[in-house]
């Protein structure tokens, strides 16, 4: 492989323009950061990431833990992982994947990966209240941002970037409640989840300010399960409470309403309006098809990366949610 000096001997520079020309190309004049990017085309120079990390403090290599969510079922996890990958190849850095515990029984995996300079950084998700990772990270000095608040904490430890869940189901109240809809439920999670209870107290309040009901239609599903949202709607169906519309934590527990409505001879979008959170791939595909909040999955991921990889200062990113209108909520 070429050296730097290789590189600018055949460029007839000097090894530091070869530098700016990789790291800070704006200090170089056209025509010589033309002549240097063809020296290293031609020479096949490949910078030793190790050397230029140690030397710049640089994020170059991220590591991300693929989150294990036992007898659940995620079907955007694809989505952001190809999102994150392609918005960390287009800064010319890569994205190393690996599993650790949970919790703090996780944390020597992050150590031993950053100690041996296998990564440099780290994009965090599946954030949890309390969640130990942050805090280790911050006292540990070692880079990192996550995709998510750690909740129940009045100062985050760490930048994040996260989706405003209370606003996305605000949306989805007033959304059904433009279609005609006057009694709305809502499909969660227990309340040790953070973001269940965020994306709650949007339905919530939504319904105050519009003056629709909320007592006795919040259902709290076990697990994020197809099976959970069908029984948590059964649920709603057989208190005796009416209602006419669903705003569900997620398109997993959406689905499972679409299942039991029809089971009891319901039909979604006419009798029982139904939005989902997520917009997965599955929601386009049903019949009717769901009617979903999207998460901007490429925006999540270009922000991830550039607070990452920038001066690493307190930042804070909170994202809207865009609604999908499809079969499952026509008006009423």
């Amino acid at each position: 492989m070429a050296t730097l000096k290789q590189v600018a001997a055949h460029a007839e520079v000097s090894v530091q323009t070869v530098s700016n020309a990789l790291n800070a190309p704006h200090r170089l004049r056209a025509d010589t950061l033309e002549r240097v990017n063809r020296s290293i085309e031609l020479l096949n120079y490949r910078p030793n990431r190790n050397a230029r990390s140690l030397r710049t403090s640089a994020v170059e290599l991220i590591g991300y833990c693929v989150p294990n969510w036992p007898n659940q079922t995620h079907l955007v996890m694809d989505q952001f992982l190809h999102a994150l990958c392609a918005a960390a190849e287009h800064t010319g850095r890569h994205i190393l994947l690996f599993t650790a515990p949970p919790g703090v029984d996780g944390m020597p995996t992050y150590d031993d990966l950053h100690a041996r300079r296998m990564v440099d950084g780290f994009v965090l998700s599946q954030t949890e209240t309390h969640d130990p990772r942050h805090g280790w990270l911050k006292q540990q000095g070692i880079p990192f941002v996550s995709f998510g608040r750690v909740w129940k904490q009045s100062t985050q430890p760490g930048p994040w970037v996260d989706v405003d869940g209370a606003t996305g189901s605000a949306i989805a109240v007033r959304h059904l409640h433009d279609t005609g809809r006057r009694r709305i439920a809502f499909l969660g999670w227990p309340k040790s989840s953070g973001l269940a209870e965020d994306r709650l107290a949007g339905w919530r309040g939504a319904c105050r300010d519009l003056g629709v009901p909320t007592t006795g239609l919040a259902v709290r599903c076990r697990v994020d399960s197809i099976e959970e949202g069908a029984r948590g709607t059964a649920r709603l169906l057989d208190s005796g409470r009416a209602f006419d519309g669903i705003v569900a934590l997620s398109d997993v527990l959406a689905l499972g309403a679409l299942r039991e409505l029809t089971a009891r001879g319901l039909t979604p979008g006419v009798d029982v309006g139904v939005v989902g959170y997520d917009d997965s791939p599955l929601a386009e595909v049903v019949s009717p098809g769901l009617t979903s909040l999207r998460q901007p999955m490429d925006r999540i991921a270009e922000e991830l990366i550039t607070i990452l990889t920038g001066d690493q200062q307190p930042a804070e990113r909170l994202l809207l949610p865009e609604l999908v209108i499809r079969g499952s909520s026509a008006p009423g």
